[in-house]
Formats: C-alpha cells, sequence, structure tokens
C-alpha cells in the first residue's frame, strides 16, 4: 500500500480514464451519472449507470455533467470524480488519502473552468493537484520528443471537443480548439440516417 498514490485523470466529456503510476490505466468509463432528482443523490457511474439508461423510474435520471470537455455541472462533476477515486483506490489496491493527481484539461479552457476542474478534484483530498493541457498530455502519451526544439503537431478529437496543436519546446506553441468532438459527429451521423434512410 502506498500513502500518497500519484495518479493522472483524462476528464473527458464522453469517457474518464485515470492512471496511477504503478499500475497504469486502471479505469476507463462512461462519464455518465445516474441520479435521483427528488434527492440530488449519485446513485451509481460509469459503467453501472450506463446499464440504467431507460431502465429506471422516472425519478432517476442519467447525465453527462461534463460539456464539451469541461464541468457542466459542478458537484454531480465532483460526486463522481470522488465515487470513480473510490473505485480505483479499491481496484489497485491503493491508498488514495491525499494523492497527487495530473488532470488534462482542454487547451481552450477558460480560468474560470480551469478552476473548476481544479476544485472539484480537491474537494477529494488531493495533496497537490496540477492541470496539463490535453495536446501536452497527448504528445507526452504518444512518445514524441516534447522537449525538443522540433514541432509536433497533435489531433485529438475527444468526445465534446476537437483540439489540434502544435507542441515544441515542452509547450504549446499554437493551438486550436472547437466545442465539438465525436458526440456531435454521432448525432450528425444519426441525424443523416434517420433523415435519408426511410425503412
Amino acid at each position: 500500500m502506498f500513502s500518497n498514490a500519484e495518479i493522472g485523470i483524462d476528464l473527458g466529456t464522453a469517457n474518464i480514464l485515470i492512471y496511477t503510476k504503478t499500475k497504469g490505466i486502471v479505469l476507463n468509463e462512461p462519464s455518465i451519472v445516474a441520479i435521483d432528482v427528488n434527492s440530488k443523490k449519485v446513485i451509481a457511474v460509469g459503467e453501472e449507470a450506463k446499464q440504467m439508461v431507460g431502465k429506471t423510474p422516472q425519478n432517476i435520471v442519467a447525465i453527462r455533467p461534463l460539456r464539451d470537455g469541461v464541468i457542466a455541472d459542478y458537484d454531480i462533476t465532483a460526486q463522481m470524480l470522488k465515487a470513480f477515486l473510490k473505485k480505483v483506490s479499491r481496484k489497485a489496491g491503493l491508498s488514495m488519502r491525499k494523492p497527487t493527481v495530473v488532470v488534462c484539461t482542454p487547451s481552450g479552457s477558460t480560468t474560470v473552468e480551469r478552476r473548476a476542474i481544479h476544485n472539484a478534484v480537491s474537494s477529494y483530498g488531493a495533496k497537490h493537484v496540477h492541470l496539463i493541457e490535453e495536446p501536452i498530455a497527448a504528445a507526452i502519451g504518444a512518445d514524441l520528443p516534447v522537449e525538443e526544439p522540433i514541432a509536433n503537431v497533435i489531433v485529438d478529437i475527444g468526445g465534446g471537443t476537437s483540439e489540434v496543436g502544435i507542441i515544441s519546446f515542452g509547450g504549446v506553441v499554437s493551438c486550436q480548439a472547437v466545442r465539438s468532438g465525436g458526440d456531435k459527429m454521432d448525432e450528425e451521423i444519426i441525424n443523416h440516417i434517420r433523415k435519408n434512410i426511410t425503412s
């Protein structure tokens, strides 16, 4: 057991991934929360919440607390993160007391959006929270030479955002992000099929 875990979180609109330094990726689940609308109590998160869609009483709804790569519902996101971190603690056999956490954020995030992410993770009791721009994290994950004086182009298409960035000397030289991603692409494909294909 480690008294001070080091973890990374990819807080995506569609999925959340949690990585620990010692175990690798220990969680990859949908960013979905099932809540009781009357009490605002979280009933389930992740895959369990996704499985509940369409199979629950009217007072229980499944929501995505992140939209377009940023927090849309702070309280639900904080509860979801706590539930996922507890699950990781049990699954990975780590003590998650006062972990050091690195969280990916869209490069176009505002200061307010970045603060909301920081606070949501801190509310779990993290000792240190570091925010890293998604293009940098993607480049590091792809084992690109991010510290060298050469340009690396990164294209990151997530569920809620799409980013294209140029990385060099350990930083983002230029980046353009749009708050549209795989979820919007899926929606457009579904709408096109519904509109153009008759039964």
